[in-house]
Parts: C-alpha cells; sequence; structure tokens
C-alpha cells in the first residue's frame, strides 16, 4: 500500500492493516467510528454510529469486529459499571479514568504524581512495575450554583 494511502486511512485501520486482518468494507466503517470516538462507546452505541454511515451493517458485525480487535491488542475492553463493555484504543499512552456514578460519563486524565507513587509503593513491596490501570467511581460533588 502506498504511503499516501496509508495516510488517508484512520488510526484503527492502519493498525488492523499492521497486525495483518483483511479489511472489509464493514471492518473499515467500524474502525473509522472506532478512530473519531471521544469517548468509550459500547458495542450498541458502535453499531448505531456504524449503521448510520452504513446501514447493511449488523449489530452481530460490530460484536464480532470489536472481539476481533480486542484479540489483536488493537482495542482494550473497559468495565465501568452499568453492565455494558466499553472500548477504546489500547495506544492511548497512560491515563486513568473517573467514571460519574450517575450519569456513566467517562473522564479521562494524567497524573504525574501518581505514576512515581505507584512505582515507590511496588518497588517498596519488592516489585518492578510493569502495568498498572486506576479507575476512580464518583458521583459529583452538588455546589450553591446546583441548586
Amino acid at each position: 500500500m502506498t504511503r499516501e494511502k496509508m495516510n488517508n486511512l484512520s488510526h484503527i485501520e492502519r493498525l488492523c492493516i499492521k497486525k495483518g486482518l483483511k479489511m472489509t468494507g464493514q471492518r473499515r466503517v467500524i474502525a473509522h467510528v472506532l478512530s473519531h470516538a471521544h469517548d468509550h462507546p459500547d458495542v450498541e452505541e458502535l453499531y448505531r454510529r456504524a449503521s448510520k454511515l452504513d446501514n447493511n451493517i449488523s449489530v452481530a458485525t460490530v460484536y464480532r469486529t470489536v472481539r476481533l480487535l480486542e484479540e489483536k491488542g488493537i482495542l482494550e475492553k473497559h468495565d465501568f459499571g452499568g453492565g455494558r463493555a466499553r472500548y477504546e484504543v489500547t495506544e492511548q499512552g497512560t491515563h486513568y479514568h473517573l467514571i460519574d456514578v450517575d450519569t456513566g460519563k467517562v473522564i479521562e486524565f494524567e497524573d504525574p504524581e501518581h505514576i512515581k507513587m505507584i512505582e515507590i509503593m511496588a518497588k517498596k513491596l519488592g516489585f518492578e512495575l510493569v502495568q498498572h490501570r486506576l479507575e476512580l467511581f464518583g458521583r459529583r460533588i452538588k455546589t450553591e450554583q446546583d441548586s
């Protein structure tokens, strides 16, 4: 594939090609939707978005594609509560999630101090940190302005 064609592909399409996956038209649509998601959609939401672009896509196709992308290490599955797995691209760098338990909204944030603290804790316990994950669940604090 030429460099120009590779540049026109979505981020997830490029990852799929690097992993040797065949890119069908429906996989391209799903990859496009995932690449442009600024949230952490579940399969049903991916299906709603993808079917707007291609009404021939079935929810079963979305489930199979998401499972394949997860198996290939392209997508990461999260359980933020609410009974539905949600997804994001694996290569998102070190970041954390704060989940609003009332709305289900996921807020991403970074905290270098947290990384230092957990590295120190792992070392203190005799371990070298190889991976970590932080998910916080909270409820927005009511302020006078909210009343």
